[in-house]
C-alpha cells in the first residue's frame, strides 16, 4: 500500500467524527482514527535509529505497547464516571511538550495530551456503544465550522501526496490534525457548566504562573532550560529572551497572551471589588512575564484580544476608531522618522531585519505560489522548496513562512488557502455571533482572535492544540445557547398553537 493511503484514510476518519450526526458512528471512526493513526507513524518510522531499542527487543516494545493501553484504560475509566473532567485534564496538559526524536530530527510533542485525547475517545465510545439507541448530546447538527475542517484535514493528506516532503506532512498529520480534531469533537459538547468553566480557568491560570515563575527564575539566572539556538542568539543580543518550559519564546508568548486575554474576561465582567483587585494582580504577573519572551507577535496577539474584549464589552465603533488612529499614528511615526526604529523603508534587508527574518519568509512564499497557484508545493513542503528556490542554507528556512495565509498559499495553493479562509470564517460566524451574552463567549472569541492574530506573524495555526480547545468550547457555550433560546421559545409556540380561531362573523 502507497504511503499516502494510510494518510489519507486516517485524515478521513478524523473528518467524519467531525461532520457524522449520530453518536455510534461517530464513536467508531474515532476509534478507528485513534488505532490508525499511531500505527501509521510507527509503521513510518520503524527503520529509523531512535526506534532500534524497540525494534531490536520485541519484549520492550510489547511493554511499552501495553503500558500506554494499560494507562488510556485507566485514565478512561475515571472520564466515563467523570465526563466533565476531560475538558479539565486537556487544559491541563495543552502548554506540556515533550521532546521526541522522529525522522531524523527532534520534535516537542503534547505527549500528555495525546493520553487525555485517546482516552477521552475511549471514555467517549464506552458511554455511546453501550446504549442500543443512537443518542446525540449535540444541540445541531455540525456546522460550517465542521464541513470546513473536515474538508482541510482530507485536502492536506490529499495533497501530502504530491509533497517533496511527504515527512513533514505526515508528521502534522498524526500529530497534530487527527489528535487535535477528536480534542475538539470531545470538547464540543453541551454540558460545560459555569462550574466547570470556573475550574478550567482556574487550572490554566496555575499553570500560566508556574510556567511564568520559570521564566523569572531564567531571567534571573541568565540561563535556559531548552532551545540551544535561543540560547546561542541571546549571546549575540543585548536583550535576554525566556522560553520557561516551551521550546519556542513566542509559542510561550501566544500562550501567555491567550492565557491573559481569558483572564482579562474575567475582569471585564467582575462584580465585584475583589475580583477586580485579584485579575489585575494576575495580569500584572502574566505581563512581567510576557515582557521577558521579547515576542513581537505575542504583545500583537494580546493587544488585538483585548480590543476585541472591550468591542464586546462595551461598543464596537469607538474601538475600532481608537484603533485606526493608533495604527495611522504609528505608521506616520515610521514614515517620518524611520531611523528612530532603525527602519529604512527603501531596503528589503532593512525591512527584513526589523520582521526578525520574516520579511525574506514572506516575500519567498508568495514568490513559491506565484510559480504554483492552483495547487501548490504540497502540504508540509515549504521549509525545502523555499531552500531550493531562494538557495539557502537549512539554518535560515524555517518550517513556515512565519504568516500562516502564506505558508498555506505555497504549499496548498488556492485550493489549500480557500479551505483555511472557509476554516477561519466559519469559526469566527461561531464563536462571535452572540458572543456579548456571557462572558464565557466573549472570552472564547476574544482569545481566538488573539491566536489568529499571532499566526499571521508566526507558525502555527492548526497545529497549536489551543485553536482547537478555543473553538471546541466556544461550539459548545454556542450549542448551550441556543438550545437555551430555543428551550424559552418553545412555550411562546405552545401559547400561539393553543389559542383558538376567531370565527368568521356569519353573514347577515
Amino acid at each position: 500500500m502507497d504511503a499516502p493511503v494510510p494518510l489519507i484514510a486516517v485524515a478521513a476518519l478524523a473528518a467524519a467524527a467531525l461532520v457524522l450526526r449520530g453518536d455510534r458512528p461517530r464513536a467508531w471512526v474515532m476509534l478507528a482514527a485513534l488505532v490508525l493513526a499511531p500505527a501509521i507513524l510507527v509503521s513510518h518510522i520503524w527503520d529509523a535509529d531512535q526506534v532500534r531499542p524497540l525494534r531490536d527487543d520485541p519484549p520492550l516494545f510489547a511493554t511499552a505497547v501495553a503500558a500506554a493501553v494499560v494507562a488510556v484504560a485507566v485514565l478512561a475509566a475515571f472520564f466515563v464516571r467523570r465526563p466533565g473532567a476531560v475538558l479539565l485534564a486537556a487544559v491541563g496538559t495543552l502548554p506540556f511538550r515533550v521532546p521526541i526524536a522522529s525522522g531524523g530530527s527532534t520534535a516537542n510533542l503534547l505527549v500528555p495530551l495525546y493520553l487525555v485525547v485517546a482516552a477521552g475517545v475511549v471514555a467517549f465510545a464506552v458511554r455511546r456503544l453501550r446504549v442500543r439507541e443512537d443518542v446525540s448530546d449535540d444541540a445541531v447538527a455540525p456546522g460550517g465550522l465542521e464541513w470546513a475542517l473536515a474538508a482541510y484535514l482530507v485536502l492536506y493528506a490529499v495533497q501530502a501526496a504530491s509533497s517533496s516532503d511527504f515527512d513533514h506532512a505526515l508528521e502534522n498529520v498524526v500529530f497534530f490534525y487527527v489528535p487535535f480534531a477528536l480534542l475538539f469533537v470531545l470538547l464540543r459538547r453541551r454540558g460545560w457548566t459555569p462550574r466547570l468553566l470556573h475550574a478550567a480557568l482556574a487550572v490554566l491560570l496555575v499553570i500560566a504562573l508556574a510556567l511564568a515563575g520559570v521564566g523569572f527564575v531564567e531571567y534571573a539566572t541568565r540561563h535556559l532550560f531548552l532551545n540551544p539556538k535561543v540560547i546561542a542568539s541571546n549571546q549575540l543580543e543585548d536583550y535576554f529572551r525566556v522560553n520557561s518550559l516551551f521550546f519556542d519564546p513566542n509559542i510561550y508568548g501566544r500562550f501567555l497572551a491567550v492565557t491573559m486575554v481569558l483572564v482579562a474576561a474575567w475582569l471585564l465582567w467582575a462584580a465585584r471589588p475583589r475580583e477586580v483587585v485579584a485579575t489585575a494582580v494576575l495580569l500584572a504577573v502574566l505581563w512581567g512575564a510576557l515582557v521577558l519572551t521579547f515576542s513581537q507577535s505575542s504583545f500583537a496577539a494580546l493587544l488585538a484580544g483585548l480590543a476585541v474584549l472591550a468591542a464586546l464589552r462595551w461598543r464596537a465603533r469607538p474601538v475600532i476608531a481608537v484603533t485606526a488612529v493608533a495604527l495611522c499614528v504609528a505608521a506616520a511615526f515610521v514614515a517620518v522618522a524611520p531611523d528612530t526604529v532603525r527602519v529604512d523603508l527603501g531596503s528589503s534587508k532593512s525591512a527584513d531585519a526589523a520582521t526578525s527574518g520574516r520579511y525574506d519568509l514572506i516575500a519567498g512564499g508568495v514568490r513559491l505560489f506565484a510559480e504554483r497557484p492552483v495547487t501548490g508545493w504540497g502540504s508540509g513542503s515549504f521549509a525545502r522548496e523555499y531552500r531550493r528556490a531562494e538557495d539557502v542554507s537549512a539554518e535560515r528556512a524555517t518550517s513556515a513562512s512565519h504568516t500562516i495565509p502564506v505558508t498555506v498559499a505555497a504549499e496548498q495553493g488556492v485550493l489549500g488557502l480557500t479551505a483555511y479562509l472557509l476554516v477561519v470564517g466559519f469559526a469566527v460566524l461561531r464563536l462571535f455571533r452572540g458572543a456579548r451574552q456571557t462572558p464565557w463567549r466573549a472570552a472564547c472569541a476574544a482569545a481566538f482572535a488573539a491566536l489568529v492574530v499571532h499566526s499571521m506573524m508566526y507558525a502555527a495555526f492548526l497545529e497549536d492544540p489551543l485553536t482547537w480547545a478555543l473553538a471546541g468550547v466556544g461550539t459548545a457555550l454556542a450549542l448551550r445557547a441556543a438550545a437555551g433560546r430555543a428551550e424559552r421559545e418553545e412555550p411562546a409556540r405552545r401559547d400561539v398553537a393553543e389559542v383558538p380561531a376567531h370565527p368568521a362573523p356569519a353573514a347577515r
